[in-house]
């Protein structure tokens, strides 16, 4: 529900189904992974085909050593170009760049973290190497032998119609519930069908929303802010993705990068960053870090933002978290710095707040019926009010 706006001064698992509001579904919290947003790092948007276990390997020691285990980041996750060929009796084996995929698994547990891997319900997956099409329980007892914690699993090359796509990725699911091992499962099909009505039906933690993100403020906010609407569809264990995090990679700056950390925390979206772990400066790793913007997107309740109000290129979006403050994101869209205003009652949050920033980390004080913020170009002001 969009609000009235501003001055503008001053941002596998059991599944029971009922029907909520305007015929959403409602998902009870059964046991399974995925409680909260997965976070982690994946190997794509930097690496692309050319990532090794030695990028992987490097990439969980700097989750440890940099602090990023610690702030919750778990899972190492190998996207495309893993695979090699299959054997005689439908076997796959990675490829010569990946030579011991259940040792870099225990290196990987070994830390304390978790091992992720790509395939396809198609033949073929984009980078046209091996699909799982016909293969699925071998590929899930392969995966589950190597110690394999989460599968990201990309439409690409499949064939058939709505009701075909769905029996393919229920059948993967299937497979992998089969080996006894929980594995997170990711279904990646860009958002086509309106796959957050029945991802969770085919067993699906979460599910991409859009098309693929690039590392340009432009393609961001167009994936980030288009996700408004579709918070009614997110729960524990069941998470809308709108990508992977280009935070690092170099071409937004650090304005529009903590943007687009804060909007993918008020998103409940997977963090799962895409940048060279071993190379990070110290504002890529303090935005990847900071406790209290991603305790915004772990909060318990599992509740995912939206937007409140908005005024040309001015937006108010509000999240509300388990202890029953709300965090509240300013941003600017558009060109000069701007005062943003959020108002109380906007955001359920009544008469008077008690306001803190949480880039800053630190308490604003009590403001009567709303807050205001000069908020920078292309920029964000996160704040928790109770």
């Amino acid at each position: 529900m969009v609000g009235r706006f501003v001055s503008i001064m001053v941002r596998g698992c059991i599944v029971l189904v009922g029907l909520g509001l305007l015929g959403a579904p409602v998902f009870a919290q059964g046991n399974g992974p995925a409680r909260t947003p997965p976070m982690g790092w994946n190997s794509w948007n930097h690496f692309a085909c050319k990532v090794t276990e030695a990028d992987v390997r490097s990439a969980a020691d700097a989750i440890v050593s940099t602090g990023m285990k610690s702030a919750g980041y778990i899972y190492v996750n190998i996207d495309d170009c893993w695979q090699g060929t299959r054997d005689e009796k439908g076997v796959l084996h990675p490829n010569e760049n990946f030579p011991d995929m259940k040792g870099l698994s225990d290196y990987v547990h070994a830390k304390g973290l978790k091992l992720g891997i790509y395939s396809s319900p198609g033949p073929k997956t984009c980078a046209d190497h091996e699909g799982s099409l016909g293969h699925e329980e071998l590929d899930a007892q392969a995966y589950a032998h190597w110690g394999i914690d989460y599968l990201k699993y990309d439409y690409c090359s499949f064939q058939g119609d709505f009701a075909a796509q769905m029996a393919a990725y229920k059948k993967m699911h299937e497979a992998l519930e089969k080996t006894g091992r929980a594995i997170v499962f990711s279904l990646c099909q860009y958002g086509m069908d309106r796959v957050w009505r029945w991802g969770p039906s085919v067993g699906g933690n979460l599910w991409r929303t859009t098309g693929d993100i690039s590392d340009d403020y432009d393609r961001m906010a167009y994936i980030g802010f288009g996700q408004n609407g579709l918070e009614r569809f997110a729960a524990p264990g069941h998470w809308n993705d709108p990508d992977m995090l280009e935070v690092g990679n170099g071409k937004m700056n650090k304005d529009e990068y903590r943007t687009h950390m804060s909007l993918w925390c008020l998103l409940a979206a997977p963090l799962l960053a895409g940048n060279d772990l071993s190379k990070m400066t110290p504002d890529t790793l303090a935005i990847l870090t900071n406790p209290e913007v991603i305790a915004v997107d772990q909060d318990a309740l599992g509740m995912q933002g939206h937007r409140v109000a908005q005024e040309g290129q001015l937006e108010v979006w509000v999240k509300l978290l388990a202890d029953g403050s709300r965090a509240v994101g300013l941003f600017n869209r558009g060109e000069s710095v701007m005062p943003v205003t959020a108002y109380f009652r906007d955001v359920g949050a009544g008469d008077t707040g008690s306001v803190r920033d949480l880039w800053e980390k630190r308490d604003l004080g009590v403001f009567n019926s709303s807050f205001t913020a000069q908020v920078p170009t292309h920029g964000v002001v996160l704040l928790k009010v109770k």
